[in-house]
């Protein structure tokens, strides 16, 4: 099994989900780690977060229904939400954070010393939130095989091909112009939220920030290389993308993937896994891994 953490989160508050630690190779990658109590993994969740947020923001404590770790254990899956490269225990040997072709080299060889530890079931299936949703398309496009075992596909929330904003205009993608972009309607999240959330929220390392704007230009090159299926997922009040119709054409038009899905989630915001729409999207990404399952078993072998 992974390590576990010397500096673990209180019992009370991660409750059946523990910290683990992850060989990244060039560093080491903090992680929360749930498995199904009774048998062995179905598969492998792994959820990677979004810029200046932590591994947690899967697992949100602001209310029970809120924890796609919980969720996906209890039907089965492992569930490994990662600290990605910049964040957590790597900062102490990245603290500037790397770029996004360095964090799919990263992640891959974390998933491949986590695979080497603990059993799979079927393989690996990415959710990816903002500049995780990024990530985890560079993981799926990364050269070669995705190490660790095979990827099953892609479910992303909170990221699209073209900004709705001058992202170059906003002196920065976290502070008090940024607030609304990231959360929307405050009616959308359980009380408490915004106390709690203060213990996930962290600094977005400089390179990924520097690296940030130039997705429009990054997206063609590495959306050509995705060849799982992958669901791209928008919030009602998603404000940092465009969604409209005739822009989403011309994204998934840049896909190769066999099967491309785009969703719509209603009472949301940007930050969906932090709001009572969670357990909603949770159960659609993990309806979305099921069909990936249903297919992978039914393709000629």
């Amino acid at each position: 099994m992974p390590v576990e953490c010397a500096n673990s989160l209180p019992a009370s508050a991660i409750e059946n989900v523990r910290e683990v630690v992850l060989d990244g190779g060039r560093s080491p990658l903090s992680a929360l780690l749930a498995l199904p109590r009774d048998a062995p993994p179905r598969a492998v969740v792994v959820a990677l977060h979004g810029g200046g947020m932590r591994a947690a923001y899967f697992h949100g404590a602001a209310h029970p229904s809120l924890s796609l770790l919980k969720l996906g254990a209890s039907l089965g899956f492992a569930v490994l939400a990662v600290d990605r490269p910049g964040y957590g225990l790597s900062t102490t040997v990245v603290p500037r954070g790397e770029s996004l072709v360095e964090q799919a080299g990263t992640l891959s060889t974390a998933l491949e010393d986590f695979t080497a530890r603990q059993a799979t079931g079927a393989g690996l299936f990415l959710v990816g939130h903002s500049y995780g949703g990024k990530a985890a398309l560079a993981v799926a496009a990364h050269p070669g095989e995705v190490a660790g075992g095979p990827l099953l596909g892609l479910d992303v929330s909170g990221v699209g091909h073209r900004y709705a904003i001058d992202v170059n205009g906003l002196g920065g993608f976290h502070g008090r112009r940024t607030t609304r972009l990231h959360w929307g309607p405050l009616r959308l999240y359980p009380p408490n939220t915004f106390r709690l959330a203060e213990g996930l929220v962290t600094p977005m390392p400089e390179r990924e920030e520097a690296e940030a704007s130039l997705w429009p230009e990054l997206f063609p090159g590495v959306a050509g290389r995705v060849r799982v299926p992958v669901r791209f997922t928008y919030a009602e009040y998603e404000r940092w993308w465009l969604h409209d119709e005739a822009t989403l054409e011309e994204m998934t038009g840049l896909l190769t993937a066999p099967r491309v899905v785009v969703d719509r989630l209603p009472r949301a915001g940007h930050n969906i896994s932090l709001g009572w729409a969670a357990r909603a999207y949770h159960l659609r990404a993990l309806a979305f891994l099921e069909e990936c399952l249903s297919g992978r078993e039914q393709s000629p072998r």
